[in-house]
């Protein structure tokens, strides 16, 4: 196989799969009725005059699957990180108790269900997307490569390669949204 070609369908390749790790880290941050420390990611503080996220100013962990730990390193960040997770909007009521906050998470509703499964889905599509958007960029850059010499019996190899790739990480799209949707609809 000739070598620009191969450099191109790993570049397809490699852009496909910071695709899958992308929507990994967006499904991580969907919640699914249990307590995630992720859940408070796009969580940010004001800190001595500048906006940093939570987990640098403090622990954040889960006591349970119901309750999420927020023990920051310092005591007087305690009330801008409860300002923040309530201007936030996440739907969490946090508890401070002087040295920790205590956020319980509350159980879900099926309509809540039902939004998040959307989200989801609307996550994975966005992934598809980046996926098709790789395939389409890759097959331009096959097709520049009749102009260099190359074959088109090469390019139509390469080009069939690149779709399987695309079939193979659409395929991954879809295994995690059954999963996450599967753990959303699970009471």
């Amino acid at each position: 196989m000739n070598e620009k070609i191969k450099a191109i369908i790993d570049g397809a390749k490699d852009a496909m799969e910071k695709s899958i790790t992308h929507l990994e880290v967006e499904l991580a941050k969907v919640r699914a009725g249990r307590a995630n420390p992720s859940m408070l990611d796009n969580v940010y503080v004001d800190y001595y005059g500048s906006r940093v996220p939570i987990s640098q100013v403090a622990n954040v962990n889960t006591q349970d699957a119901r309750t999420i730990i927020i023990q920051p390193w310092e005591k007087s960040s305690l009330t801008p990180i409860e300002k923040a997770i309530q201007a936030a909007n996440l739907g969490f009521n946090p508890q401070n108790d002087g040295i920790i906050i205590r956020i319980v998470v509350p159980p879900l509703t099926e309509e809540r269900r039902k939004d998040l499964v959307k989200k989801a889905k609307q996550e994975v599509e966005d992934a598809k997307v980046g996926i098709r958007s790789s395939r389409k960029d890759a097959n331009e850059s096959c097709k520049k490569l009749t102009k260099d010499g190359v074959t088109e019996d090469e390019v139509k190899s390469a080009e069939e390669k690149i779709q399987q790739l695309t079939d193979t990480y659409v395929g991954k799209c879809d295994k995690h949204f059954e999963f996450k949707e599967k753990e959303i609809l699970t009471v």
